[in-house]
């Protein structure tokens, strides 16, 4: 899509606004979690509309690209997985240090960067200098999980701001139809990024699942979480030169992978031949249900249909093999652990209290 098209205006949405006097709180035991200094009230009084402009701009984003959802999901993931949850990979370089944009697991790679921009520029607007990029990156990822939900209420939404701005209620590009979760907020912004550290924390698809479950580890987090959070390729894409070598020369063998089913080598060979200019080719984490989020994912790495290597990886050891099993078989077993992973991932490395920030832009530090 031509980016000349890509528009976030929000221009009615305080409109919308007025048509709401609450939001129902969320079914879920929060006495039985326990995040120092984090808040689930923590803006209903500074910046009670917050949750409604995230939603909207994630909405927005969605109908102009519909590859948005597994975007912003990824750039939570990248941020958190270096050094803490600090929007850290929202910072461009600067005289100070070179930041994370640039790092090669997200240089012309991570994306949504405009999105989160765009909500922050909203943000700004109803609460100055209140709500911090990282809060608003982490209610982003949840929403582009859930996506558009079509109970009587949503249906309600739309139907009042379709006829407040351009939008269409049936003309939603996408249906990711994830579970929600809830999300303390509080958070503060970092003051620096590092590329070096991005280049050495974030997991890669061609590295060793034992290396990937250490990097996790390193995080707080564990073998569930490494398999539980891959689920969220379900609604991912991945260029070409990450799996290519599983295609034609796997560990120099000259021959493709003899674990990816036959089916699945022939259709990535035609979305990825074997020449340099199809290194940057898209192809689907998930080809079953491409924006949907599901379990189907799972299923794939069942039938050896895994694209990338440290996805089909999940498949060569016991322990996450049968967590694997259990996910393609159990869909909302797979929806209740991933929001509960999703929780534990946007409490690492958190700064709150008097540490760090709340950047005015996201882009930059105050």
């Amino acid at each position: 899509m031509d980016p000349k098209t890509l528009s976030y205006s929000v221009t009615p949405f305080f409109l919308v606004l007025s048509l709401f006097c609450c939001v129902a709180p969320f079914p879920y035991p929060y006495n039985q979690l326990d995040y120092s200094q984090l808040d689930y009230s923590f803006y209903d009084k500074s910046c009670p509309h917050l949750p409604m402009i995230v939603k909207y701009g994630v909405w927005a984003a969605f109908k102009n690209d519909n590859r948005m959802a597994a975007s912003l999901l990824r750039l939570h993931f990248h941020d958190c997985f270096v050094n803490g949850c600090d929007a850290s990979i929202l910072l461009d370089d600067s005289n100070g240090f070179k930041g994370e944009k640039n790092a090669f697991p997200n240089r012309n790679s991570a994306r949504g960067y405009e999105v989160i921009d765009s909500i922050k520029t909203d943000v700004e607007k109803a609460c100055p200098l209140t709500v911090s990029c990282t809060d608003i990156l982490t209610l982003a990822a949840k929403e582009a999980v859930v996506l558009v939900r079509k109970t009587p209420g949503n249906l309600l939404f739309y139907q009042m701001f379709s006829k407040l701005s351009s939008f269409s209620p049936l003309y939603f590009p996408v249906q990711s139809g994830g579970p929600s979760w809830p999300i303390p907020l509080g958070r503060r912004d970092g003051v620096t990024a590092s590329e070096k550290a991005a280049n050495d924390q974030l997991p890669s698809p061609i590295e060793p699942l034992e290396n990937i479950t250490a990097k996790f580890t390193s995080k707080g987090l564990d073998m569930k979480d490494v398999v539980v959070l891959s689920g969220a390729h379900t609604i991912g894409f991945a260029q070409c030169f990450t799996f290519k070598g599983r295609l034609f020369n796997f560990k120099e063998s000259g021959q493709p992978d003899p674990t990816l089913e036959t089916s699945a080598l022939t259709n990535l060979q035609s979305m990825c031949p074997k020449e340099d200019s199809s290194n940057s080719n898209l192809a689907p984490l998930d080809s079953t249900s491409v924006y949907r989020f599901d379990n189907l994912y799972y299923t794939s790495l069942v039938n050896n249909r895994g694209v990338l290597g440290s996805d089909q990886a999940l498949m060569g050891d016991p322990n996450t093999a049968a967590l694997v099993q259990s996910y393609s078989m159990y869909p909302y077993l797979f929806a209740s652990d991933f929001a509960a992973s999703m929780m534990r991932l946007g409490n690492v490395g958190i700064l709150t209290g008097k540490d760090g920030q709340i950047r005015k832009k996201c882009g930059s530090v105050n």
